[in-house]
C-alpha cells in the first residue's frame, strides 16, 4: 500500500472513529414498583429525560409491588443491580447495614442539589457517613377524623392524649358498642404509642447507637399497658374484634365504610383512598396532633416514603445522577412525575408542583404533610423502627394480652427478649 493511499485510509477511520464517539450513547437502567399511573407518568419523565439527554438512553425495569424486593434482592447479591432504582428507607439494613451497599450520592452532591433536601431527611438515609439514596417525598403518620361520626357522638376532636382516650366511652355511650373513634391496626398502635412514650420520656423505643430495643423493662411494661388501657376505654377494636371483621384492607371492610370506626392514624400518604371508600356524605378531617403538657418532642413517625438510589456498581455514576436530578428537581421531570410518588420532599420539586397549581393545598394529603412540618421532631425513627419481624413479634403480643394469655408485664418481658433476638440477627 502506498503513502497516498494509508493515509487516506487512516483519516478515514479517524473520521468513522470520531462520528461514532459524537452519536455514542451511554444506557441506564432504572427500575421501581407501583402501578399503572405511576408506571406511565415514569416513562413519560424518561422519554424527557433522554430528550434534554439524547447520548444517554434508560432503559425501564418496572413492576408491581409483589415480587419486586425478591427480584431487586437477587439483583444485588448478584452485583446486577440496575444503575437507578426506587428504594424503600426501610430496606436499608437489608442492603447497606455499614453503608456501602450502595453508591454514595455524596460525591455528586452538587449535581444532585442535596442542599434542596430537609437536612434532617438525608440524615436518615445516610449510613456510615454515606448518603445511600435521596428521599423522593416523605410520609407522617396523623389523625384523621370521619366528621359526621364524631359529631354524631358529641364529642369534639383531641387535643391531648387525655382526650382522645376519653373519647372511647362517648363513642360506645352515645353510638353503641360497636362505634369506635379509631380504627389502628398493630403499626399504627406501635407508632402512636411510640409518639406517647417519647413525649413522656425523651426516649426512643430503639437505640440508636446499638439498633436494639432502648425501654428498660419499667418503661417496656407500660408501653403494652397503654394498649391495654387503650383497649378497655374503647379507644380502638381489639385485635380479637378485629379478626371477626375478617381479613382483608381496612378501607374496604364494612365497619369503616358505614362510619363505625371513626377516625385513623394513618400515612398521610395513604389517606385517599380511606376517604374514597367512605360513604356519601361522611368526610375525614385532619385532627389536631394530640401533645402532653410540656412536651418538646412530638414523637412523630415521618420516614421517606421511599428513595432514588444509585447501584454501587454503575458504571456511569454522572449520568445515573444526572437522571436522579431530573426526576426531582427539573421542572421538567418533576412536572411529568406529577404527584405518583406523593408531595415532592425537593424544595425546587415542591415549589415547580405548587407554581404549576398541581399540589392542591386543601386536599388531606397536603395538610397532613404541612401538619407533619410544623411539629417538633427532635428524635427521627431509625430504619428499624418499623422492621416487618419486630412488627409482627408486637402483633402477637397484643393477641396475647387480648386473649388473656399474658399481662402487659409479661408481654414487655416477652418483647425485649425476642425483639433484641430479631434486631440482633438483623444488625449482623
Amino acid at each position: 500500500m502506498n503513502k497516498k493511499v494509508l493515509t487516506t485510509t487512516l483519516t478515514a477511520l479517524a473520521i468513522a472513529a470520531t462520528s461514532a464517539n459524537a452519536y455514542a450513547e451511554t444506557e441506564l437502567r432504572m427500575s421501581w414498583w407501583g402501578g399503572n399511573s405511576r408506571h406511565q407518568a415514569t416513562l413519560k419523565a424518561l422519554e424527557k429525560f433522554e430528550e434534554k439527554y439524547p447520548d444517554i438512553v434508560v432503559k425501564a425495569e418496572y413492576t408491581g409491588w409483589d415480587g419486586h424486593l425478591s427480584r431487586l434482592t437477587t439483583q444485588i447479591a448478584g452485583n446486577t443491580e440496575p444503575d437507578v432504582m426506587q428504594t424503600n428507607w426501610n430496606w436499608l439494613p437489608i442492603f447497606s447495614r455499614d453503608g456501602s451497599g450502595f453508591y454514595d450520592l455524596n460525591q455528586k452532591s452538587k449535581e444532585l442539589n442535596i442542599a434542596s433536601f430537609p437536612e434532617q431527611s438525608i440524615k436518615m438515609t445516610t449510613t456510615g457517613g454515606n448518603v445511600n439514596g435521596l428521599p423522593v417525598s416523605m410520609t407522617s403518620r396523623v389523625f384523621y377524623f370521619n366528621k359526621t361520626m364524631w359529631e354524631k357522638a358529641g364529642v369534639s376532636y383531641p387535643k391531648n392524649w387525655d382526650q382522645l382516650m376519653a373519647a372511647g366511652n362517648a363513642f360506645k355511650e352515645n353510638l353503641g358498642a360497636d362505634h369506635y373513634p379509631l380504627v389502628i391496626e398493630a403499626r399504627d398502635v406501635f407508632a402512636m404509642n411510640r409518639s406517647y412514650m417519647i413525649q413522656k420520656n425523651g426516649k426512643d423505643i430503639i437505640n440508636h447507637d446499638t439498633n436494639l430495643l432502648n425501654f428498660n423493662s419499667t418503661e417496656m411494661e407500660e408501653f403494652f399497658q397503654l394498649y391495654v388501657d387503650q383497649v378497655n376505654n374503647h379507644l380502638f377494636p381489639s385485635t380479637k374484634e378485629f379478626s371477626s371483621y375478617g381479613k382483608g384492607n381496612l378501607y374496604e371492610m364494612r365497619p369503616w365504610i358505614d362510619g363505625r370506626f371513626g377516625g385513623l392514624y394513618m400515612w398521610d400518604t395513604a389517606i385517599a383512598k380511606y376517604t374514597a371508600n367512605l360513604q356519601p356524605p361522611m368526610a375525614l378531617e385532619l385532627g389536631d396532633y394530640p401533645m402532653l403538657p410540656g412536651a418538646t418532642d412530638s414523637g412523630l413517625l415521618a420516614r421517606p416514603s421511599m428513595m432514588f438510589s444509585i447501584g454501587r456498581n454503575t458504571e456511569h455514576p454522572e449520568e445515573a445522577a444526572k437522571l436522579v436530578n431530573f426526576l426531582l428537581n427539573d421542572p421538567d421531570g418533576v412536572a411529568a412525575l406529577g404527584l405518583v410518588r406523593g408531595i415532592p420532599l425537593s424544595q425546587t420539586g415542591l415549589e415547580t408542583l405548587q407554581n404549576a397549581g398541581v399540589v392542591d393545598p386543601q386536599s388531606l394529603q397536603f395538610q397532613g404533610y404541612s401538619q407533619a412540618q410544623q411539629l417538633p421532631k427532635v428524635i427521627a425513627p431509625t430504619a428499624y423502627t418499623d422492621n416487618a419481624q419486630l412488627m409482627e413479634l408486637f402483633s402477637e403480643e397484643m393477641q396475647h394480652l387480648d386473649y388473656g394469655k399474658s399481662t402487659a408485664k409479661e408481654s414487655a418481658a416477652n418483647f425485649l427478649r425476642k425483639g433484641n433476638r430479631v434486631l440482633k440477627r438483623i444488625a449482623k
